[in-house]
Protein backbone atom coordinates (compact mmCIF):
# COMPACT_ATOMS: atom_id res chain seq x y z
CA UNK A 1 0.00 0.00 0.00
CA UNK A 2 2.81 2.38 0.91
CA UNK A 3 4.61 1.71 -2.37
CA UNK A 4 1.39 2.42 -4.28
CA UNK A 5 1.04 5.82 -2.58
CA UNK A 6 4.64 6.68 -3.43
CA UNK A 7 4.06 5.67 -7.04
CA UNK A 8 0.95 7.89 -7.26
CA UNK A 9 2.84 10.84 -5.79
CA UNK A 10 5.63 10.40 -8.34
CA UNK A 11 3.11 10.30 -11.18
CA UNK A 12 1.35 13.45 -9.93
CA UNK A 13 4.68 15.25 -9.51
CA UNK A 14 5.76 14.26 -13.02
CA UNK A 15 2.43 15.41 -14.49
CA UNK A 16 2.59 18.80 -12.75
CA UNK A 17 6.17 19.34 -13.94
CA UNK A 18 5.18 18.40 -17.48
CA UNK A 19 2.26 20.86 -17.46
CA UNK A 20 4.45 23.66 -16.11
CA UNK A 21 7.12 23.08 -18.75
CA UNK A 22 4.48 22.91 -21.48
CA UNK A 23 3.04 26.22 -20.35
CA UNK A 24 6.45 27.86 -20.26
CA UNK A 25 7.24 26.50 -23.74
CA UNK A 26 3.99 27.79 -25.20
CA UNK A 27 4.30 31.24 -23.67
CA UNK A 28 7.89 31.50 -24.86
CA UNK A 29 6.84 30.69 -28.40
CA UNK A 30 3.78 32.91 -28.23
CA UNK A 31 3.97 35.79 -25.73
CA UNK A 32 0.29 36.58 -26.35
CA UNK A 33 -0.73 33.13 -25.11
CA UNK A 34 -1.03 34.52 -21.59
CA UNK A 35 -2.84 37.60 -20.36
CA UNK A 36 -0.83 40.79 -19.94
CA UNK A 37 -1.97 43.83 -18.04
CA UNK A 38 -2.53 46.96 -20.09
CA UNK A 39 0.26 49.47 -19.72
CA UNK A 40 -0.24 52.86 -18.14
CA UNK A 41 2.05 55.36 -19.84
CA UNK A 42 1.99 58.58 -17.79
CA UNK A 43 3.79 60.41 -20.59
CA UNK A 44 4.99 60.03 -24.18
CA UNK A 45 8.26 61.51 -25.44
CA UNK A 46 8.73 61.50 -29.20
CA UNK A 47 11.89 62.03 -31.24
CA UNK A 48 11.82 62.15 -35.01
CA UNK A 49 11.32 64.05 -38.25
CA UNK A 50 8.34 65.43 -40.18
CA UNK A 51 6.51 62.12 -39.96
CA UNK A 52 5.89 62.98 -36.31
CA UNK A 53 6.56 66.73 -36.02
CA UNK A 54 3.63 68.43 -34.26
CA UNK A 55 5.03 71.95 -34.45
CA UNK A 56 8.77 71.93 -33.83
CA UNK A 57 9.92 73.30 -37.17
CA UNK A 58 6.91 75.62 -37.34
CA UNK A 59 7.86 77.14 -33.98
CA UNK A 60 11.49 77.63 -34.83
CA UNK A 61 12.21 78.01 -38.54
CA UNK A 62 9.51 77.32 -41.14
CA UNK A 63 5.77 77.07 -40.57
CA UNK A 64 3.45 75.26 -42.99
CA UNK A 65 0.82 77.44 -44.65
CA UNK A 66 -2.72 76.66 -45.89
CA UNK A 67 -3.95 74.17 -46.98
CA UNK A 68 -1.87 72.26 -44.43
CA UNK A 69 -4.03 71.17 -41.53
CA UNK A 70 -7.30 71.73 -43.37
CA UNK A 71 -8.87 68.30 -42.81
CA UNK A 72 -8.84 68.13 -39.02
CA UNK A 73 -7.66 71.45 -37.62
CA UNK A 74 -9.17 73.74 -40.25
CA UNK A 75 -5.86 75.63 -40.34
CA UNK A 76 -2.10 74.94 -40.28
CA UNK A 77 -1.20 73.42 -36.92
CA UNK A 78 2.51 72.78 -37.29
CA UNK A 79 2.07 69.43 -39.01
CA UNK A 80 3.19 68.65 -42.55
CA UNK A 81 -0.06 66.95 -43.47
CA UNK A 82 -3.69 67.85 -44.01
CA UNK A 83 -4.44 66.71 -40.46
CA UNK A 84 -3.30 64.36 -37.73
CA UNK A 85 -0.15 62.27 -37.71
CA UNK A 86 0.54 58.77 -36.41
CA UNK A 87 1.93 60.26 -33.18
CA UNK A 88 -1.36 62.14 -32.65
CA UNK A 89 -3.37 58.94 -32.84
CA UNK A 90 -0.83 57.19 -30.63
CA UNK A 91 -0.96 59.85 -27.91
CA UNK A 92 -4.76 59.81 -27.88
CA UNK A 93 -4.86 56.01 -27.75
CA UNK A 94 -2.83 55.93 -24.52
CA UNK A 95 -5.03 58.57 -22.92
CA UNK A 96 -3.19 61.82 -23.62
CA UNK A 97 -3.88 64.97 -25.64
CA UNK A 98 -1.71 65.77 -28.66
CA UNK A 99 1.94 66.23 -27.72
CA UNK A 100 3.22 69.78 -27.52
CA UNK A 101 6.33 70.54 -29.53
CA UNK A 102 9.31 71.14 -27.25
CA UNK A 103 10.31 74.17 -29.31
CA UNK A 104 6.87 75.79 -29.02
CA UNK A 105 6.91 78.37 -26.24
CA UNK A 106 3.28 79.48 -26.46
CA UNK A 107 0.39 77.60 -24.87
CA UNK A 108 2.31 74.36 -24.39
CA UNK A 109 1.80 71.69 -21.75
CA UNK A 110 4.51 69.09 -21.14
CA UNK A 111 2.90 67.41 -18.13
CA UNK A 112 2.07 64.32 -20.20
CA UNK A 113 5.12 64.35 -22.47
CA UNK A 114 6.80 66.34 -25.22
CA UNK A 115 7.61 66.11 -28.90
CA UNK A 116 11.21 66.81 -29.92
CA UNK A 117 10.70 65.92 -33.59
CA UNK A 118 11.20 68.54 -36.26
CA UNK A 119 10.59 68.24 -39.98
CA UNK A 120 13.74 67.59 -42.04
CA UNK A 121 15.57 66.12 -39.04
CA UNK A 122 18.20 63.44 -39.48
CA UNK A 123 19.92 60.92 -37.24
CA UNK A 124 23.40 62.13 -38.17
CA UNK A 125 24.57 65.73 -38.36
CA UNK A 126 23.48 66.87 -41.85
CA UNK A 127 25.91 68.51 -44.24
CA UNK A 128 23.75 71.62 -44.63
CA UNK A 129 20.97 73.04 -42.49
CA UNK A 130 18.17 75.57 -42.88
CA UNK A 131 18.41 78.35 -44.06
CA UNK A 132 21.50 77.44 -46.10
CA UNK A 133 20.37 73.88 -46.77
CA UNK A 134 17.34 71.69 -46.65
CA UNK A 135 17.76 69.94 -43.30
CA UNK A 136 16.85 70.76 -39.73
CA UNK A 137 19.61 71.71 -37.29
CA UNK A 138 17.75 69.66 -34.67
CA UNK A 139 19.19 66.28 -35.57
CA UNK A 140 18.88 63.35 -33.16
CA UNK A 141 21.83 64.35 -30.93
CA UNK A 142 20.19 67.72 -30.33
CA UNK A 143 16.80 66.15 -29.65
CA UNK A 144 18.45 63.98 -27.00
CA UNK A 145 20.00 67.07 -25.42
CA UNK A 146 16.59 68.77 -25.37
CA UNK A 147 15.10 65.74 -23.62
CA UNK A 148 17.89 65.85 -21.06
CA UNK A 149 17.27 69.56 -20.52
CA UNK A 150 13.54 69.03 -20.10
CA UNK A 151 14.09 66.37 -17.46
CA UNK A 152 16.55 68.51 -15.51
CA UNK A 153 14.46 71.69 -15.69
CA UNK A 154 11.21 69.88 -14.88
CA UNK A 155 12.68 68.52 -11.67
CA UNK A 156 14.04 71.93 -10.68
CA UNK A 157 10.86 73.87 -11.42
CA UNK A 158 8.60 71.30 -9.77
CA UNK A 159 10.72 71.55 -6.61
CA UNK A 160 10.36 75.33 -6.65
CA UNK A 161 6.63 75.20 -7.32
CA UNK A 162 4.73 78.04 -8.92
CA UNK A 163 2.45 78.39 -11.91
CA UNK A 164 4.68 76.44 -14.32
CA UNK A 165 5.17 73.34 -12.14
CA UNK A 166 1.87 71.78 -13.20
CA UNK A 167 2.81 72.08 -16.89
CA UNK A 168 5.87 69.85 -16.57
CA UNK A 169 6.19 66.05 -16.21
CA UNK A 170 6.72 64.59 -12.78
CA UNK A 171 10.10 63.03 -12.15
CA UNK A 172 8.61 59.55 -11.75
CA UNK A 173 7.05 59.78 -15.22
CA UNK A 174 10.36 59.51 -17.07
CA UNK A 175 11.10 55.81 -16.39
CA UNK A 176 7.46 54.84 -17.00
CA UNK A 177 6.93 56.92 -20.14
CA UNK A 178 6.82 55.57 -23.70
CA UNK A 179 9.68 56.83 -25.88
CA UNK A 180 8.75 56.80 -29.56
CA UNK A 181 11.06 57.18 -32.56
CA UNK A 182 10.39 57.80 -36.25
CA UNK A 183 13.54 59.05 -37.93
CA UNK A 184 15.99 58.05 -40.67
CA UNK A 185 14.18 58.84 -43.91
CA UNK A 186 16.01 62.14 -44.31
CA UNK A 187 19.41 60.53 -43.80
CA UNK A 188 18.70 58.44 -46.89
CA UNK A 189 17.19 61.40 -48.75
CA UNK A 190 20.27 63.52 -48.04
CA UNK A 191 22.42 60.95 -49.78
CA UNK A 192 20.09 60.63 -52.78
CA UNK A 193 19.90 64.39 -53.34
CA UNK A 194 23.66 64.77 -52.91
CA UNK A 195 23.92 62.68 -56.11
CA UNK A 196 25.37 59.70 -54.30
CA UNK A 197 24.91 56.34 -55.91
CA UNK A 198 22.64 53.72 -54.41
CA UNK A 199 25.75 51.81 -53.36
CA UNK A 200 27.17 54.89 -51.62
CA UNK A 201 23.94 55.56 -49.73
CA UNK A 202 23.82 51.91 -48.66
CA UNK A 203 27.38 52.22 -47.42
CA UNK A 204 26.35 55.08 -45.12
CA UNK A 205 23.62 53.05 -43.39
CA UNK A 206 25.75 51.23 -40.79
CA UNK A 207 27.10 54.52 -39.45
CA UNK A 208 23.60 56.03 -39.38
CA UNK A 209 22.36 53.06 -37.36
CA UNK A 210 25.35 53.27 -35.01
CA UNK A 211 24.51 56.91 -34.30
CA UNK A 212 20.89 55.90 -33.62
CA UNK A 213 21.92 53.17 -31.18
CA UNK A 214 24.28 55.55 -29.39
CA UNK A 215 21.41 57.95 -28.78
CA UNK A 216 19.16 55.14 -27.55
CA UNK A 217 21.86 54.22 -25.03
CA UNK A 218 22.10 57.83 -23.85
CA UNK A 219 18.33 58.13 -23.53
CA UNK A 220 18.33 54.87 -21.56
CA UNK A 221 20.94 56.40 -19.26
CA UNK A 222 18.52 59.27 -18.62
CA UNK A 223 16.09 56.71 -17.21
CA UNK A 224 14.04 55.68 -20.26
CA UNK A 225 12.96 52.03 -20.28
CA UNK A 226 10.14 51.71 -22.81
CA UNK A 227 11.06 52.18 -26.47
CA UNK A 228 8.71 52.11 -29.50
CA UNK A 229 10.83 52.30 -32.69
CA UNK A 230 9.40 52.77 -36.19
CA UNK A 231 11.41 51.65 -39.17
CA UNK A 232 11.41 53.84 -42.28
CA UNK A 233 8.76 53.74 -45.00
CA UNK A 234 9.01 52.94 -48.72
CA UNK A 235 10.79 56.12 -49.76
CA UNK A 236 10.79 54.96 -53.39
CA UNK A 237 7.00 55.31 -53.50
CA UNK A 238 6.99 59.01 -52.61
CA UNK A 239 6.34 61.50 -55.43
CA UNK A 240 9.36 63.62 -54.51
CA UNK A 241 11.60 60.64 -55.26
CA UNK A 242 9.67 59.49 -58.32
CA UNK A 243 9.61 62.99 -59.85
CA UNK A 244 13.27 63.78 -59.16
CA UNK A 245 14.65 60.41 -60.23
CA UNK A 246 12.46 59.49 -63.23
CA UNK A 247 14.92 57.00 -64.71
CA UNK A 248 14.82 54.74 -61.65
CA UNK A 249 13.58 51.22 -62.37
CA UNK A 250 10.02 50.75 -61.15
CA UNK A 251 8.60 47.77 -59.32
CA UNK A 252 5.20 46.17 -60.02
CA UNK A 253 3.27 48.99 -58.32
CA UNK A 254 5.27 51.86 -59.83
CA UNK A 255 7.66 52.63 -56.95
CA UNK A 256 11.36 53.28 -57.49
CA UNK A 257 12.74 49.83 -56.78
CA UNK A 258 16.36 50.58 -55.86
CA UNK A 259 15.36 53.42 -53.53
CA UNK A 260 13.01 51.12 -51.66
CA UNK A 261 15.78 48.55 -51.44
CA UNK A 262 17.92 51.10 -49.61
CA UNK A 263 15.05 51.68 -47.17
CA UNK A 264 14.75 47.91 -46.68
CA UNK A 265 18.46 47.63 -45.99
CA UNK A 266 18.20 50.47 -43.46
CA UNK A 267 15.31 48.63 -41.82
CA UNK A 268 17.23 45.37 -41.69
CA UNK A 269 20.12 47.10 -39.97
CA UNK A 270 17.77 48.91 -37.60
CA UNK A 271 16.10 45.66 -36.58
CA UNK A 272 19.47 44.04 -35.96
CA UNK A 273 20.45 47.03 -33.84
CA UNK A 274 17.24 46.72 -31.85
CA UNK A 275 17.99 43.06 -31.16
CA UNK A 276 21.43 44.04 -29.91
CA UNK A 277 20.00 46.82 -27.75
CA UNK A 278 17.75 44.26 -26.05
CA UNK A 279 20.84 42.26 -25.15
CA UNK A 280 22.82 45.29 -24.00
CA UNK A 281 19.95 46.86 -22.05
CA UNK A 282 17.98 43.95 -20.56
CA UNK A 283 15.98 46.19 -18.21
CA UNK A 284 14.36 47.98 -21.16
CA UNK A 285 11.45 46.93 -23.39
CA UNK A 286 12.02 47.49 -27.12
CA UNK A 287 9.27 47.29 -29.73
CA UNK A 288 10.41 47.39 -33.36
CA UNK A 289 7.52 48.48 -35.59
CA UNK A 290 7.40 47.60 -39.29
CA UNK A 291 5.97 50.81 -40.70
CA UNK A 292 7.38 49.93 -44.14
CA UNK A 293 5.11 46.94 -44.72
CA UNK A 294 1.96 48.78 -43.69
CA UNK A 295 2.70 51.79 -45.86
CA UNK A 296 3.68 49.67 -48.83
CA UNK A 297 0.31 47.89 -48.66
CA UNK A 298 -1.30 51.25 -49.48
CA UNK A 299 0.61 51.33 -52.78
CA UNK A 300 0.14 47.66 -53.54
CA UNK A 301 -3.60 47.40 -52.84
CA UNK A 302 -5.01 50.92 -52.49
CA UNK A 303 -8.56 50.04 -53.57
CA UNK A 304 -8.76 47.27 -51.00
CA UNK A 305 -8.33 49.86 -48.28
CA UNK A 306 -10.43 52.63 -49.82
CA UNK A 307 -7.67 54.73 -51.40
CA UNK A 308 -6.86 55.88 -54.91
CA UNK A 309 -3.92 57.34 -56.88
CA UNK A 310 -1.37 56.44 -54.17
CA UNK A 311 1.64 57.66 -56.15
CA UNK A 312 0.13 61.08 -56.86
CA UNK A 313 0.35 63.98 -54.41
CA UNK A 314 -2.97 65.41 -53.25
CA UNK A 315 -1.53 68.91 -52.77
CA UNK A 316 0.91 69.70 -55.53
CA UNK A 317 1.36 70.88 -59.09
CA UNK A 318 2.64 69.44 -62.34
CA UNK A 319 3.65 66.20 -63.96
CA UNK A 320 2.69 62.59 -63.60
CA UNK A 321 2.95 62.66 -59.81
CA UNK A 322 1.46 66.13 -59.26
CA UNK A 323 4.72 67.18 -57.65
CA UNK A 324 7.37 69.77 -58.37
CA UNK A 325 10.06 70.99 -55.99
CA UNK A 326 9.55 74.49 -57.41
CA UNK A 327 5.78 74.48 -56.82
CA UNK A 328 5.23 73.13 -53.33
CA UNK A 329 1.92 72.71 -51.54
CA UNK A 330 0.58 76.06 -50.39
CA UNK A 331 2.69 78.16 -52.74
CA UNK A 332 1.70 80.23 -55.78
CA UNK A 333 3.05 79.58 -59.26
CA UNK A 334 2.81 81.54 -62.48
CA UNK A 335 1.43 79.68 -65.48
CA UNK A 336 0.98 81.53 -68.79
CA UNK A 337 0.95 84.83 -66.93
CA UNK A 338 -1.64 83.72 -64.39
CA UNK A 339 -1.10 83.16 -60.69
CA UNK A 340 -2.18 79.70 -59.55
CA UNK A 341 -2.43 78.66 -55.91
CA UNK A 342 -1.11 75.15 -55.28
CA UNK A 343 -3.98 73.72 -53.26
CA UNK A 344 -5.25 70.32 -52.23
CA UNK A 345 -7.25 67.74 -54.13
CA UNK A 346 -11.01 67.45 -53.70
CA UNK A 347 -11.03 64.50 -51.33
CA UNK A 348 -7.87 63.95 -49.25
CA UNK A 349 -9.65 61.21 -47.28
CA UNK A 350 -9.12 58.75 -50.16
CA UNK A 351 -5.56 59.79 -50.95
CA UNK A 352 -2.33 58.34 -49.58
CA UNK A 353 0.18 61.09 -50.24
CA UNK A 354 -0.43 64.65 -49.15
CA UNK A 355 2.31 66.90 -50.57
CA UNK A 356 4.77 64.61 -52.33
CA UNK A 357 6.73 63.79 -49.18
CA UNK A 358 4.21 63.27 -46.38
CA UNK A 359 1.09 61.18 -45.85
CA UNK A 360 -2.51 62.30 -45.51
CA UNK A 361 -4.37 62.08 -42.23
CA UNK A 362 -6.39 59.20 -43.69
CA UNK A 363 -3.23 57.25 -44.49
CA UNK A 364 -1.73 58.07 -41.09
CA UNK A 365 -4.82 56.74 -39.33
CA UNK A 366 -4.75 53.60 -41.46
CA UNK A 367 -1.13 52.98 -40.51
CA UNK A 368 -1.72 53.61 -36.82
CA UNK A 369 -4.74 51.30 -36.72
CA UNK A 370 -2.58 48.54 -38.19
CA UNK A 371 0.55 48.97 -36.07
CA UNK A 372 -1.27 49.48 -32.77
CA UNK A 373 -2.49 45.87 -32.86
CA UNK A 374 1.03 44.47 -32.62
CA UNK A 375 0.65 42.54 -35.88
CA UNK A 376 3.61 44.43 -37.37
CA UNK A 377 5.70 44.57 -34.21
CA UNK A 378 8.64 42.60 -32.86
CA UNK A 379 7.77 41.28 -30.34
CA UNK A 380 4.17 40.84 -31.49
CA UNK A 381 2.64 42.88 -28.71
CA UNK A 382 0.04 45.61 -29.21
CA UNK A 383 0.80 49.17 -28.21
CA UNK A 384 -1.11 48.78 -24.94
CA UNK A 385 1.35 46.04 -23.90
CA UNK A 386 4.56 47.79 -25.01
CA UNK A 387 5.72 48.13 -21.40
CA UNK A 388 6.29 44.39 -21.07
CA UNK A 389 9.67 42.75 -21.67
CA UNK A 390 9.20 39.51 -23.59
Amino acid sequence: MESLIITIKVIISFFCSYMLLSHLHLTTLNPTAFALEDCQFPAVFNLGDSNSDTGGLASSLIAPTPPYGETFFGMPEGRFSDGRLIIDFLANSVGHPFLSAYLDSVGTNFSYGANFATASSTIRLPNSVIPRGGFSPFFLDIQYMQLMRLKFRSRLIRQRGGIFASLLPKDEYFPKALYTFDIGQNDLGEGFFANKTIKEVNASVPDIITKFSTNIQKIYDLGARLFWIHNTGPIGCLPYILANFPSAQKDEVGCAKSYNEVAQYFNHQLKEATVQLRKDLPLAAFTYVDIYSVKYSLYKEPKKYGFEFPLVACCGFGGKYNYSSSAGCGTTVTVNGSQIFVGSCKNPSVRVNWDGVHYTEAANKFVFDKISTGAFSDPTLPLKHACHRI
